[in-house]
């Protein structure tokens, strides 16, 4: 879809969620048979024609200027987040959806993730795939999975495959839900600042067609990045431990982050990630080509 067709989308989810007495509008009372707010209530607010705005809407207008934008942003009462996307959305830069160069991890990242040892951590791509990963990283998110995935392009996890499609992935985040909302979130946010990138298209379309609970998410339109948050886990050799994740931008690399895994001091969720830091072997690197995936509890027992 073009970028002035996600303009339409994001619009009419973000009209569909407001009601008048929202925004101060005053109405008969009776059956509505819009949702939300009408185009023309939206437009009255925002002060656009009808016309102007429905085309905008129906993808049939780009262009708009920056201050229709902000009145439109006003009305629909966008958060700092939704408006920058608005505004990606709306930019009038068409191009023609190309495959992109594979992402690669350079030196000063790697230097990086090394210095991290003994903090779980992970370098992340534009598309959510992990591009690298230290060990306690791949033991505490990933532990059944090859841990040289990452160096080969071809089979890298990707986060968000993984949260919807992997079993192990689902059962890890206790609250499962609200971690495929805000991971859904962010990649809708990268979607639009990325229209022509055919692998993240590609991952929306496999998405779709295979789970009817990412279809939900992402016609939601929600956008937020993923920042920092704090999950419960349950993880199958060591058990529960709550965790903060929090996704650092990298300024020689703005494409990637690093996601870097905390618990907070002297809890039994330390303890926990203590634990498993004593099962994962100390030179056992995240690239080496005899490494095996960590067992489960079970195997690992016996």
């Amino acid at each position: 879809m073009s970028r002035s067709g996600h303009l339409g989308e994001f619009l009419r989810s973000r009209r569909a969620r407001l009601q008048p007495a929202d925004v101060g509008l005053i109405t008969p009372p009776g059956h509505r048979r819009v949702a939300g707010l009408r185009r023309e209530e939206l437009a009255q607010l925002a002060g656009v024609s009808v016309s102007y705005y429905t085309r905008l809407e129906q993808n049939h207008s780009v262009n708009a200027s920056d201050g229709v934008l902000d009145a439109l942003a006003t009305a629909l009462r966008l958060d700092d987040h939704e408006r920058a996307h608005l505004r990606e959305l709306a930019a009038p830069r068409p191009r023609q959806r190309k495959r992109p160069p594979v992402e690669r991890v350079n030196g000063l990242t790697r230097e990086l993730l090394r210095s991290l040892e003994g903090v779980p951590a992970l370098v992340v791509g534009r598309r959510t795939d992990v591009l690298a990963w230290n060990p306690l990283g791949h033991a505490l998110l990933a532990g059944h999975i090859d841990p040289t995935a990452p160096e080969r392009p071809g089979d890298r996890p990707n986060l968000v495959r993984m949260l919807f499609l992997d079993p192990h992935t689902r059962e890890l985040y206790v609250d499962w839900d609200r971690k495929a909302r805000g991971l859904v979130a962010s990649l809708r946010l990268r979607a639009g600042r990325h229209p022509d990138d055919a692998l993240l298209a590609s991952l929306v379309g496999e998405l779709s067609v295979k789970c009817p609970e990412f279809v939900a998410m992402w016609g939601d339109h929600r956008v937020r990045p993923c920042e920092g948050d704090s999950f419960q886990l349950h993880h199958p050799l060591v058990g529960e431990l709550t965790i903060t994740q929090q996704s650092l931008q990298l300024n020689h690399s703005p494409e990637q982050s690093i996601v870097v895994v905390t618990t907070e001091e002297a809890t039994g969720s330390a303890d926990t990630l203590e634990l498993l830091r004593q099962l994962v072997p100390a030179d056992r690197p995240g690239k080496s080509a005899d490494a095996q995936p960590i067992p489960p509890r079970d195997a690992a027992d016996a």
